[in-house]
């Protein structure tokens, strides 16, 4: 890991294409500036967990969903799945 120290004002540049600024800093609070082209997603670590999360949810695939969807292209008759 890289550390740097940077005054408000400063910035630093994470090859050709993204520059990340001090925009001001107060107390322990620190407001950066990313500045990065549109195909570069940018997330707070929180947010970006999240989507990870709901993308692993929704990628796990349920017996019951399985079913359903098996049952709608025909491959399984209805009547084997009741009891």
């Amino acid at each position: 890991m890289l550390v740097l120290s940077r005054k408000a004002g400063e910035s630093i540049v994470i090859g050709d294409s993204i520059t990340v600024n001090v925009l001001e800093i107060r107390g322990d609070l620190i407001r950066i500036g990313i500045d990065a082209p549109r195909n570069i997603k940018v997330h707070r670590h929180e947010v970006y967990e999240a989507i990870e999360a709901a993308n692993k949810e929704a990628a796990t695939a349920s017996v019951d969903a399985i079913t359903d969807f098996a049952q709608a292209v025909g491959e399984i008759p209805a009547s084997r799945l009741e009891p």
